[in-house]
């Protein structure tokens, strides 16, 4: 398996990767770039699978997956615009304008790379950007995965009367509301690793099967210590206590009805499973599957990945079986159309 270091900046050399992988910055808009990693680029006739990490991640994080998800298609990692090793621009203070230059930076990407239409799977805040291109660019996106999304539903308009948030957290959240989520890590110097550590222990756990060291936490901390771009996008975009500004779930039901959607959860996590419920009840004569994965939190990926890439290559599977019939129902189209013509 690909060293972190190395699927971050490093050569394309790795003995753990057994398909053909390669490394670049892809040049998009106003001399920005975004930092890919491409496994088996050269299966031109299976839909490629795409990888949109989630807030404050990098295509590191993928290193669970990356070979399991390659062995009969594609697989594109990028570091979303503004965050990992991709440029960090400045972005507007409107979150409907940096929604959509995080979005046409997707659409560049895929533009230059030249990729015609791709399976789409977004983690967190990855799984928000998904749904946002998949309704401007809806023949892009073969299917749609969400893992873990962030930023669906709409914040309560009403506390709940049983349970009201405590007078301090409301205190800390007005107290913190100027600053970036993670100003704290870049605060505190060279100290970062040491911190992300102490908040984060369950990181490096989740990667034992790879390092028995700091790597995962060194990562995390470069990833997140430069100067802030798409983290201070994140927070334009979000509300008091991590909501968004435009939940996904009031436009989702926009999203072209043959676009199949899977959603993705962890048993243990704390995030609201029912976002997926309401989408397919939106949806009702779409495919939309909901998926939970016993004994994973919200890192769905690394707490158990080999369930996690069993799930995805079946979707994958789906598409590729569609893809199929769609050839053998034009074949027969084409067959039937030429007997009958007369020249």
């Amino acid at each position: 398996m690909a060293n972190l270091w190395i699927l971050l900046c490093g050569s394309v050399s790795s003995p753990g990767i057994t398909g053909k992988v390669s490394q670049q910055y892809v040049p998009i808009s106003d001399g920005n770039m975004l930092w890919t990693l491409t496994l088996n680029g050269n299966m031109k006739n299976q839909t490629p699978l795409v990888l949109l990490h989630g807030f404050g991640g990098g295509v590191g994080l993928w290193a669970l997956n990356l070979d399991a998800l390659a062995q009969q298609r594609p697989v594109y990692a990028f570091d979303l615009l503004g965050f990992g090793q991709s440029s960090r621009p400045y972005f507007s203070s409107d979150a409907k304008e940096a929604e959509a230059q995080f979005v046409d930076s997707i659409e560049q990407w895929r533009a230059k790379v030249g990729l015609e239409a791709m399976v789409m799977l977004g983690h967190n805040f990855g799984g928000y950007l998904a749904a946002a291109y998949s309704l401007k660019y809806p023949t892009r996106v073969k299917h749609m995965v969400l893992v873990e999304p962030w930023g669906l539903p709409e914040r309560p308009d009403t506390e709940d009367q049983d349970r009201p948030t405590p007078v301090w957290i409301k205190a800390l959240g007005a107290m913190l509301s100027p600053f970036n989520p993670l100003a704290g890590l870049r605060l505190v110097g060279p100290l970062g690793p040491t911190l992300v550590s102490a908040l984060r222990p369950d990181f490096k756990k989740k990667y034992l099967s790879m390092f028995n060291d700091d790597t995962v936490t060194e990562y995390i901390y470069h990833l997140n210590v430069q100067t802030p771009s798409g983290e201070t996008a994140f927070k334009n975009m979000t509300i008091p206590y991590g909501w968004a500004k435009r939940p996904m779930l009031q436009r989702i039901g926009l999203l072209h009805a043959d676009i199949p959607i899977t959603v993705i959860y962890g048993s243990r996590s704390s995030i609201d499973g029912n976002s997926g419920n309401a989408i397919k009840e939106m949806r009702p004569n779409s495919h939309v599957e909901i998926i939970a994965i016993r004994g994973a939190g919200h890192y769905v990926y690394a707490d158990q990945p080999e369930d996690f890439n069993h799930r995805v290559l079946q979707v994958a599977a789906n598409i590729s079986v569609c893809e199929v019939a769609d050839w053998v129902s034009y074949l027969d189209f084409y067959s039937h159309f030429t007997q009958c013509t007369v020249y």
